[in-house]
């Protein structure tokens, strides 16, 4: 389903100078599968998701998915494919505060080809478990609630895959667990590819599949090879 070959991405630094901050030569993800891909954090997770879903533009390689190749879309093509095809779960939720609970969900429908439905989008809110929140705008709702409305907004469009940038990494450890449960077994309900990213080995490890990104990322690679090297050379004297 979703295919990277050659993935290249530097920032522009003072001076001149290009951080690079990914490059993978081969990243798969079939259809329907949940994938982990772990790491510290600042090592390029965040930048790799936001190059699949064309929020941030690639140097060079291609990111194949569903038949497309999404580095040659322009950006309204980018827009319309990604809001049919690829749910987003922000680590900072991204919700709009003017907006209420089904609000933002209906919003983020209405970025689809298809019609929004109130009804669709009040079963997905009480399945999170907001049934009684639908009314209520992002600061009346906990961290832990907001979250589940940003789920609820990704799911909105049925997407085939989804994208899950550090999921509970602002969520108090009681609501975590229901996060992840959600997450899940909302992707396994709906056959939902999944690329859930983390750094806490807690969450990883109750998926199937852990994908390092020190093994698909050779600028991180690269860099801990180098880390090693020196603190060796640093023991020989």
């Amino acid at each position: 389903m979703l295919q990277i070959s050659n993935l290249r991405k530097s920032f522009a630094q003072p001076g001149g100078k290009r951080l690079e901050i990914l490059n993978i030569p081969e990243f798969k993800v079939d259809a329907g599968e949940q994938v982990v891909l772990l790491g510290r954090s600042g090592g390029g997770k965040t930048t790799l998701l936001h190059c699949i879903s064309g929020i941030t533009r690639a140097d060079s390689g291609e990111i194949w998915f569903l038949g497309e190749e999404l580095t040659k879309f322009s950006e309204p093509m980018w827009d319309r494919f990604r809001a049919a095809n690829i749910g987003y779960v922000f680590q900072t939720f991204n919700l709009l505060p003017a907006f209420t609970a089904l609000e933002n969900v209906l919003l983020g429908m209405s970025f689809s080809n298809t019609a929004a439905d109130p009804d669709y989008a009040q079963a997905l809110l009480k399945r999170v478990g907001l049934g009684h929140r639908l009314g209520h705008k992002p600061d009346q709702m906990s961290v832990g609630e907001q979250q589940r409305v940003a789920v609820a907004r990704a799911l909105a469009n049925r997407p085939r895959l989804l994208l899950a940038d550090e999921p509970t990494a602002n969520i108090d450890p009681a609501n975590q667990q229901g996060i992840v449960d959600l997450i899940k077994e909302s992707c396994a309900e709906f056959d939902i590819g999944l690329i859930l990213v983390t750094h806490t080995m807690d969450v990883a490890s109750q998926f199937d599949r852990i994908d390092r990104l020190d093994d698909i990322n050779l600028v991180v690679a690269e860099a801990a090879m180098s880390v090693a090297e020196s603190d060796q050379g640093g023991d020989s004297e």
